[in-house]
């Protein structure tokens, strides 16, 4: 009997404790569910069990997003693991990150196309793995253990990218895709034939030339299509739909079908589900709209089938630009496969496209890599506090050197226009990393040139254009200042004021050609002018620049000033006095550029540069009053152009390789230019200080420039012989001549000036000193010379005098 009654209180305390046990895991895995965001219902202890055990391994797991932190379960010290002690203070420290790590993580990483599907939220809530699991944990405390299993989440992370289309643009807007590989069902005439169907391509003035803005049916109906011959097998991921880009037409498609074929003979359609898939186009002209199948399909050719369109009775036109999205399949069969893709960049850069924080995490990853040759500064903020950050590169940064030119890049006036300033962010590493290497031409360039490279100078619009994508921002979303400003036209207009003085001026003697003052309305607070408009002006009035380039975008073209025509026409040259020496800065920049200067590429949108040689004057494209370039040339001794790097303002990150590689010699090229023509110091005779402001006159060139603070100048010729003059105030004058060669240095052109005697004069007697002998005698010179001129004025004033009475006298 005693051993029955022993038995049974055994069995009792083992019951007990299980249920203590089963119970304290009911507990856990409740508060794990209720930060989960669901509930479950539980019908037994062991059935309690199961069910929590499945919702801690889902725990954390609701989204793919890399972003989505994740609370780790609040549970009780009974029962707990050492290693489930250990495994909540992990959770613990990866949840408590500072709050600007937090922020820095989301931001990071460009916002691509592949990013901006919802379904990548819908992949990961089912993690089929981690089910298997719950079998382990049926009598063990250990199961908070695995309530947060890293490993795990990135699996599922893993997944959600395998499904997320991550295909690029085919290339219909970055003229990747040649005319020959679009077709039509139809098209109403040649300047509306497939080959204008590309996204974002913009129409000539009138309508009915030869570059108008979309693809248009001949027809009106639903059998109408625009192919697309991928030229290999492709996994089509999505489509890309715009209006027609014109101002005396309004043409957009409402919704249209897509269809697939490998030989153009036998076509499938996109499906959704049991239905041939429909999809919604827009309802604009401009914006431009995606859409992503449900399904990628893999074909050689892909059709745009349009369904609904804007029809406004008898006038509207089926019309459209597009952009596919699509990855070229291996082909098994292509034994070379290097010969048929295009060549990747050889140089180690960091090619994608950065946003504000990681612009700067580059550049301050550059200066930490180079600190001997690169300066960090900032020339002040955007509208919403953005600095504008500089990258200085020199063998003596933060410091002007006597005889050093300075030289600049700006990228980034048009916030959607991103290539230059991923250019800018390239050659600001390429030339750190062959400074390093020791390539001797870089090494010249840096110790001869003092390089200034502005990224980004509206960071504002930017990051606007970031947000939205490489092919989502449009033409011009982006393109001006948070305040709506233009800044290409928000420079101060010195032209109208150059022009006028000429007209009102009868003296031409009197007429200045050089360092205009800004007009007065222009500075007052009040005056309609861009932050940004403002810190880069005072940059130039600041930094005695030389040379430079304004990095723009939607072209393929270098432009020189003058930018504003003189009688306000739309198209009209209008030359500088500099016209030669600017016309071979272009062609510097052009001629080297491996796009520019193929003879075989088609033309962007509505002008052919190709007959220009890929230059021309900016005011015979068309007029920009207030530009850059002009207000840099008459107000300031830098000599600048704008160079348009690509059709495509926004290109996507897999293009940036490529035109890295087509302009990383002209960048090069270019910025060698600085050395071109003469250069030397204005120095005065008997102290040998440099004269600051000194002006150098070249004969026939109406375009004088200025000594800068320690007397040397540069002045940008062509080679040639050349009849310089350095004068200042208070210094007789000096000529010589100079001649310029074909060489990288320019000719060193000294000029060493006399002061006037009664500018000596004065500073001695302002030090109180005593004249000196050649002073004293010029002095003499100079009043005897007085006495005698106004000795002979007085007397042939007296003779005058006499003659005239003597000749009344007569009358008399």
């Amino acid at each position: 009997m005693a051993g029955a009654l022993h038995f049974i209180l055994l069995l009792f305390l083992h019951c007990g404790s299980f249920l203590l046990i089963s119970a304290t895991t009911v507990n856990v895995t409740s508060t794990v569910a209720s930060d989960a965001t669901f509930t479950t219902t539980s019908k037994g202890l062991f059935s309690a069990e199961k069910t929590n055990s499945t919702q801690v391994s889902t725990t954390g797991v609701t989204t793919s997003d890399s972003k989505t932190t994740t609370k780790p379960p609040k549970t009780t010290k009974t029962g707990l693991h050492p290693t489930e002690e250990a495994a909540k203070t992990v959770e613990k420290d990866v949840s408590t990150k500072p709050k600007e790590e937090e922020e820095e993580e989301e931001e990071e990483g460009p916002l691509e196309l592949e990013r901006r599907s919802t379904r990548s939220v819908k992949v990961a809530k089912k993690p089929k793995k981690i089910l298997k699991k719950s079998k382990r944990i049926t009598k063990k405390t250990k199961v908070v253990k695995k309530t947060k299993p890293q490993v795990k989440h990135s699996v599922n992370q893993s997944a959600a990218r395998e499904t997320v289309p991550q295909c690029p643009p085919l290339g219909l807007e970055s003229l990747k895709v040649k005319d020959n590989q679009l077709k039509a069902s139809s098209f109403k005439r040649r300047g509306l034939g497939p080959h204008r169907g590309r996204l974002n391509i913009q129409s000539g003035i009138e309508d009915g030339d030869i570059y108008d803005g979309a693809w248009c049916a001949q027809y009106r109906d639903e059998k109408q299509w625009l192919e697309v011959d991928a030229l290999r097998l492709t996994r089509f991921t999505g489509v890309l739909l715009q209006g027609r880009n014109s101002i005396w037409s309004w043409d957009v498609v409402y919704t249209y079908k897509v269809q697939f074929s490998n030989d153009s003979l036998v076509w499938k359609p996109s499906m959704n589900g049991t239905e041939e898939a429909v999809f919604e186009g827009n309802q604009d002209a401009d914006t431009p709209v995606l859409a992503l199948f449900n399904t990628s399909t893999v074909a050689r050719y892909i059709r745009i089938n349009p369904q609904t369109w804007y029809e406004n009775g008898t006038q509207g036109d089926i019309c459209l630009r597009a952009e596919v999205l699509g990855c070229t399949v291996p082909d098994p069969n292509n034994i070379y496969p290097w010969q048929t893709e295009p060549a990747a960049s050889k140089d180690k850069l960091d090619f994608r496209h950065h946003n504000y924080k990681e612009m700067r995490k580059l550049m301050k990853s550059v200066n930490e890599a180079c600190p001997d040759i690169t300066r960090i500064y900032s020339i002040g903020k955007s509208y919403k506090g953005l600095k504008l950050y500089v990258m200085e590169i020199s063998d003596n940064p933060g410091k002007h050197e006597l005889g050093e030119p300075e030289f600049r890049y700006v990228a980034g006036m048009h916030g959607n226009e991103v290539l230059g300033r991923e250019i800018l962010l390239n050659l600001m590493e390429y030339l750190c990393q062959e400074y390093k290497r020791g390539d001797q031409r870089i090494v010249r360039l840096i110790k001869d040139t003092r390089i200034h490279l502005l990224p980004s100078m509206n960071p504002d619009g930017y990051e606007m254009a970031f947000k939205k994508g490489s092919e989502l921002a449009g033409w011009a979303f982006g393109r001006y200042s948070y305040e709506g400003i233009d800044m290409n036209h928000n420079f101060a207009d010195l032209n109208s004021v150059m022009w006028n003085a000429i007209e009102l001026e009868t003296d031409r003697s009197k007429l200045i050609n050089h360092y205009f003052p800004i007009p007065e309305q222009y500075t007052s607070e009040d005056a309609f002018v861009a932050s940004e408009t403002r810190a880069v002006i005072n940059w130039m009035q600041n930094i005695p620049f030389v040379l430079g380039a304004n990095l723009h975008g939607g072209e393929l073209v270098v432009t020189y000033p003058f930018d504003m025509t003189r009688d306000w026409a739309p198209q009209e040259h209008t030359p500088t006095s500099d016209e030669s020496f600017f016309r071979w800065l272009a062609t510097a920049y052009a001629s080297t550029n491996q796009v520019m200067s193929n003879p075989d590429r088609r033309p962007c949108h509505n002008k052919d540069f190709l007959r220009y040689n890929n230059i021309i004057n900016g005011a015979e494209w068309h007029t920009v009053p207030g530009s850059m370039n002009d207000f840099s040339y008459l107000h300031t001794n830098c000599f600048e152009v704008t160079v348009e790097l690509s059709c495509d303002k926004f290109p996507h990150a897999s293009e940036l390789p490529i035109e890295w590689e087509n302009n990383r010699e002209s960048l090069l090229v270019y910025m060698e230019q600085v050395h071109r023509g003469i250069k030397g110091v204005v120095r005065d005779k008997d102290t040998e200080a440099g004269i600051p402001d000194a002006i150098i006159k070249v004969d026939d060139i109406d375009h004088h420039i200025r000594s800068v603070a320690d007397g040397d100048y540069w002045r940008l010729l062509n080679p040639g012989e050349y009849r310089v003059t350095a004068s200042a105030e208070g210094y007789f004058p000096s000529s010589r001549t100079c001649q310029v060669m074909y060489d990288f240095f320019p000719t060193i052109c000294d000029f060493n000036l006399t002061k006037m005697p009664k500018q000596r004069l004065k500073e001695i007697l302002a030090k109180g000193g005593k004249l000196p002998k050649d002073l004293q005698l010029r002095l003499r010179q100079l009043r005897l010379r007085k006495l005698r001129v106004t000795t002979k004025a007085m007397n042939q004033r007296r003779a005058a005098a006499a003659a005239a009475a003597a000749k009344r006298a007569k009358k008399v």
